[in-house]
């Protein structure tokens, strides 16, 4: 009896069979028998009346455009931040040649190097 209750919940596509307790809605199955347990239904139905996990459902909407549109904008300004922000650091710090291209990496040790170095002359 669970052995086929259990291949109908997994396999929507076959026939339902029917059910010993005379139900035949999957909803209701779903819901009965996750009251039976002590739990909150971790799937809803969609309207083909398929049962959709919650994963399932965020899977789907990061594969629209119009999500993937959105988080290629955010990404955008991300970086165009960030990269602005190593801009107005490498303008602070002193270099030889003054325009000379460093990394993001260089600017990190080099701003590094003159905190510590501007510490050392105000304890001085």
């Amino acid at each position: 009896m669970c052995k086929d209750i259990w291949t109908m919940m997994l396999s929507p596509d076959q026939q339902e069979p029917d059910l010993p307790w005379g139900q035949t809605d999957r909803e209701t199955l779903l819901n009965t028998l996750s009251a039976q347990r002590g739990a909150i239904p971790a799937t809803s139905m969609d309207g083909d009346g398929k049962a959709r996990s919650g994963e399932e459902r965020r899977r789907r909407r990061r594969a629209t455009a119009k999500y993937r549109s959105a988080h290629a904008c955010r990404e955008r300004i991300r970086v165009v931040a960030f990269n602005v922000a190593f801009a107005e650091l490498r303008k602070l710090l002193p270099t030889l040649p003054p325009d000379k291209k460093l990394s993001k990496i260089e600017i990190l040790r080099l701003a590094i190097c003159y905190i510590s170095y501007l510490n050392h002359v105000l304890d001085v």
